[in-house]
């Protein structure tokens, strides 16, 4: 992989985890993500402007992006309002590559190589070590349900982004769940939101998915998605360090798990 594709995928790794703690970090998680929907498209239109290249053939993927997108943030919302950081996200992004790989075995029919089935059990292992023994499932479903929506708009957008330049793109993506989410609550979550921590946790979550598009450009995706998935350890740490969420060695271990396993059904 090209250092400069390695540096990329660590630093999209890192701002996802980031801005994500900052959402769960929020006593009002679902105005805070409406602030930072709408902050994000703010700021990154001038960007969005001077970068322009959007063709008429990427319509139908922004339009199809933009829906699994809000089914995105309604599915982290209603997770971040009852679960720990430290469980909904390895679960998600975990899940998501191997929801694929599923997918891929049941609907296509098609044969799975031995390596990527090690992959599969290693991330089941990792998730059951972070969610633990002693709640049984709770958690892991809306986990599950946020990694079908990832993996989802994952694979539309890698075919919209034939048609356009990543930044134009994504904020054709997210313009309108922002429109959707104002018209939801309305503008007082502009100004109840505002805060160093709204305008961190908007520039991460645009920018996280921007750096992965970019090093989606310099090389193969699978190298890409390997390095990206340690992001989960990193939000281990974080939930533990800012959080106050007790992650346990055990917890840690199953999101490292996880992170290797997603890492062997990239490369393989």
């Amino acid at each position: 992989m090209p250092v400069e594709a390695l540096l990329l995928a660590l630093a999209a790794a890192f701002l996802h985890a980031g801005w994500n703690v900052l959402l769960r970090g929020s006593a009002d998680v679902a105005g805070r993500t409406v602030a930072v929907l709408c902050v994000s498209v703010v700021v990154f239109a001038p960007v969005a402007a001077a970068t322009w290249r959007v063709d008429a053939a990427a319509v139908p993927y922004i339009a199809a992006s933009a829906a699994l997108e809000a089914l995105y943030f309604v599915l982290l919302i209603a997770a971040y309002r009852r679960r720990e950081l430290s469980v909904v996200y390895p679960v998600a992004r975990g899940s998501a590559p191997a929801l694929v790989l599923a997918g891929t075995a049941l609907v296509l029919g098609r044969s799975v190589p031995a390596a990527d089935i090690a992959g599969v059990l290693l991330v089941a292992v990792g998730v059951v070590l972070v969610r633990g023994f002693r709640r049984g499932a709770e958690g892991i479903g809306v986990g599950l349900a946020i990694g079908v929506a990832i993996a989802s708009y994952t694979l539309v957008d890698k075919e919209g982004l034939r048609h356009a330049a990543p930044i134009p793109y994504l904020e054709l993506v997210l313009v309108p769940v922002a429109i959707a989410s104002l018209l939801w609550r309305g503008v007082a979550p502009l100004r109840e939101q505002a805060s160093w921590s709204t305008l961190g946790a908007a520039l991460g979550s645009f920018g996280a998915y921007v750096l992965f598009l970019f090093a989606l450009r310099l090389t193969a995706a699978p190298g890409v998605a390997a390095v990206r998935e340690t992001s989960v350890v990193i939000a281990a740490i974080l939930a533990a360090v800012f959080l106050r969420e007790r992650v346990t060695w055990l917890r840690f271990g199953g999101a490292a798990a996880v992170a290797g396993g997603v890492a062997i059904l990239a490369v393989s």
